[in-house]
């Protein structure tokens, strides 16, 4: 807090990521792990992507992996944990609300739990559909408004959850190859554990 102030989502998350250890781990994400062989080879960007779990995980598959994060703390935890597992990520810090991610740019496009308000992801995923190439993917995973009151991790508020309607529209112009909302147990370090209410997809942009 500052004179009072509620923090901003910037100044909550630098201080989620400041400590030492991984909040959320340093394994990546199963849903990505699992499917890894739906994204396409070649350049993947990784939104909102924290401490670098994910982006490390793509590097070391053999893409050219680009990372962005709100948070300085998060892009720093994520040039650490490459080095250490000798792969390169380039992370950037940015706010994906005004964020330029480019056209026709992408091969794989990683989005996990990168809950943000509404209208900014509207914005964001529709700027997503134009970043894939032809033939790309976006793959995310997102917790839905049935998380609320889990305490298992993710927003506290629903409208900052997603829900497979509601991606449907924002999407328009993917076809989806999978697509579902599930209980799942989730175990990504302290800040994600137990069961979990999430939307998964999987999407390409047509060729």
């Amino acid at each position: 807090m500052s004179d009072g102030a509620p923090l901003t989502a910037r100044q909550m998350w630098e201080q989620r990521y400041a400590v030492a250890e991984y909040v959320y781990g340093t394994e990546p994400n199963t849903f990505l792990r699992d499917h890894l062989a739906s994204l396409p080879l070649g350049a993947a960007l990784c939104l909102a992507e924290g401490e670098g779990r994910n982006a490390v995980f793509l590097a070391g598959s053999g893409r050219e992996v680009h990372s962005v994060d709100l948070t300085a703390a998060g892009v720093a935890k994520t040039l650490a944990l490459a080095e250490r597992r000798g792969v390169t990520v380039r992370a950037t810090q940015a706010d994906l609300a005004m964020h330029d991610i480019g056209l026709d740019r992408w091969d794989a496009v990683v989005s996990v739990f990168a809950h943000m308000p509404p209208k900014v992801r509207h914005d964001l995923h529709r700027r997503v559909v134009a970043a894939l190439r032809p033939g790309g993917v976006l793959l995310l995973e997102a917790y839905t408004p049935d998380q609320i009151g889990r305490g298992t991790g993710g927003p506290a508020v629903p409208e900052m959850t997603m829900t497979l309607a509601g991606l449907t529209d924002e999407l328009a112009g993917l076809e989806f190859v999978h697509a579902q909302e599930l209980l799942r147990e989730v175990h990504e370090g302290p800040g994600h554990t137990g069961i979990g209410a999430v939307v998964q997809i999987i999407a390409r942009k047509p060729a």
